[in-house]
């Protein structure tokens, strides 16, 4: 059309020439993941054979699915995997909220100094270590000389220390209570930066309209976010059967054994401490297989309620 300017679009090779320099930067990231994300999964055909450290993953016998069946046999399998699912639920349910709940009050602070203070406190528990955690959990929720149980008991309010780590049920609500304490912080960034996002437009016209704070957050913040909260949900799910070693490890003990015995520590006890890698790779290809259909499941269903989704 006349009087246009029509931009041309960079044919062969060229986008390469004109963008080299990102491309440069580019190769020591995809360098990594090729590396250490792409090339171990070659390892993954362990899970079909009879492995032999000896003769490597290219002479082992290969047994088709037997490992899985063996694995899924043991007694042991089902009490982990039950386990898995149920503490991975409790967190989401109780832990997801909480970041959301913990970014809009921050968002509301007025004050500065108090702010800053508080993003600090709240972060600082996601860089500490699990045994400086379990630690700290056994100091204030030991069954004799745990604080809480010391005051309760000094002041006469109970008769007997409350099992936080000797049973099971009161063991999986310490789990999780632990768990959301140590994670809030983190998340609470991802929703920061989402409602930092909001065009600020949006809630002077809501204020205009005469609507007070509970309700700008309720119809403005919340949608704002909203896009955010529903991938982070949906790669929460697709997370379901994948738990962390370290975590259930260091809270857990013997006397909880049925209720903290999770996938990961079933690979380590079953499958690393035996030997039996095949065997532990089948496990983690079966959580990974599992997850894959759980977070396309999640996505699939979020498109259909009309969000984006990851994908």
């Amino acid at each position: 059309m006349s009087g246009e300017t029509r931009v041309k679009k960079p044919r062969g090779l060229s986008w390469i020439r004109r963008d080299w320099r990102l491309y440069v930067m580019l190769i020591l990231p995809v360098a990594f993941y090729l590396i250490f994300c792409y090339k171990p999964m070659l390892g993954l055909m362990i899970a079909f054979q009879k492995f032999n450290m000896f003769k490597g993953m290219w002479g082992s016998k290969f047994i088709g699915l037997e490992n899985f069946r063996f694995v899924m046999n043991m007694p042991d399998f089902p009490v982990a995997l039950r386990n898995t699912l149920f503490l991975n639920l409790m967190g989401l349910i109780a832990g997801f909220p909480v970041p959301i709940v913990l970014a809009i009050m921050l968002n509301e602070l007025h004050s500065v100094p108090f702010k800053k203070v508080s993003q600090t406190l709240l972060y600082l528990p996601h860089f500490l270590s699990w045994i400086i955690i379990g630690g700290m959990v056994l100091q204030i929720f030991s069954p004799s000389t745990g604080i809480i149980n010391a005051t309760l008991l000094k002041w006469g309010w109970i008769d007997k220390g409350i099992p936080f780590l000797t049973d099971g049920p009161h063991w999986q609500f310490t789990y999780t209570l632990v768990g959301v304490w140590q994670s809030m912080g983190w998340g609470t960034i991802l929703y920061l930066s989402a409602i930092t996002g909001i065009n600020m437009e949006l809630f002077e016209a809501a204020k205009i309209d005469g609507a007070n704070k509970m309700q700008q957050i309720w119809h403005v913040t919340l949608p704002g976010i909203r896009p955010t909260i529903v991938v982070l949900l949906i790669l929460n799910v697709g997370q379901m059967m994948n738990i962390s070693f370290d975590r259930p490890y260091v809270l857990g003990n013997p006397m909880v054994q049925n209720y903290c015995d999770v996938l990961s520590t079933f690979v380590y006890r079953a499958g690393i401490t035996n030997s039996q890698f095949a065997r532990a790779t089948a496990i983690g290809l079966f959580q990974s297989v599992v997850g894959m259909i759980l977070i396309t499941g999640a996505n699939l269903i979020t498109r259909k309620l009309g969000e984006e989704g990851i994908w």
